[in-house]
């Protein structure tokens, strides 16, 4: 199974998402947002799911038994997982894949792959746990684009796909916030991309203009340490 990293280990502008709805979802601990897709909202992502990637990481980390089965859906989505770090919100570690995959198998994948395997960042270690913070992406709603412009800043992810200035195939993506987050228009967008796919040479009109693009939207569910503690305490009372 490919995995694609995202995002970007730059530090993040604060901005607001203007074009996400933020949906309370199960007595609001945590938070989930989804774009408005075909003028309904889908509603796949919960919680729960951010919980269950904190026991799959704290497990591990503990040398522990995995957690059981959950019990939110298990239909295939693509899917990515992002571990930021303190009240910035510093980038992790952040994997995922654009195959379908069985959300209760993907999940406990990528929440350890992303967060001990991203080759941009150290292994997240047991010290960082109560300073961390996991959103889960499920990626929908994937369009061919016309070329490099076809897709809505704050609204669409994109996957581009290029040859380097070797001639070999590359791919690279950014998540539907990345660019917002960033403060970036279109162009610097895609150049920032070229080179984290691995693009070295001067990048022109032309090298755009050549790439393919492939936009998507995506739903977010985003749940910190301390939203998990508290889970953790309800189920013990």
């Amino acid at each position: 199974m490919s995995s694609s990293s995202c995002g970007t280990n730059t530090k993040k502008q604060k901005l607001h998402h203007h074009h996400q709805a933020s949906l309370d979802v199960n007595g609001g601990s945590g938070s989930a947002s989804t774009a408005l897709l075909d003028g309904a909202v889908q509603k796949i992502t919960t919680p729960a799911m951010g919980y269950f990637c904190f026991d799959i990481l704290y497990s591990y980390l503990n040398s522990l038994e995995p957690p059981k089965k959950p019990d939110f859906t298990n239909d295939p989505f693509p899917l990515f997982v992002t571990w930021e770090t303190g009240v910035d919100k510093k980038l992790r570690g952040c994997i995922g894949t654009f195959n379908s995959i069985a959300l209760h198998s993907g999940l406990r994948e990528y929440a350890i792959t992303s967060a001990l395997r991203d080759s941009r960042f150290k292994p997240i270690s047991n010290d960082e746990l109560n300073r961390l913070h996991v959103t889960i992406s499920i990626l929908l709603h994937f369009e061919e684009g016309k070329d490099y412009n076809d897709w809505e800043i704050g609204v669409h992810g994109i996957r581009i796909e290029f040859q380097n200035e070797r001639g070999m195939r590359r791919t690279a993506t950014y998540l539907p916030e990345v660019a917002e987050e960033q403060g970036w228009d279109k162009i610097q967008t895609i150049d920032s991309l070229l080179r984290k796919g691995g693009y070295r040479g001067h990048v022109t009109p032309e090298t755009r203009r050549s790439l393919k693009l492939t936009r998507y939207q995506s739903e977010t569910v985003s749940v910190s340490f301390q939203d998990y503690m508290n889970h953790m305490q309800t189920l013990r009372c």
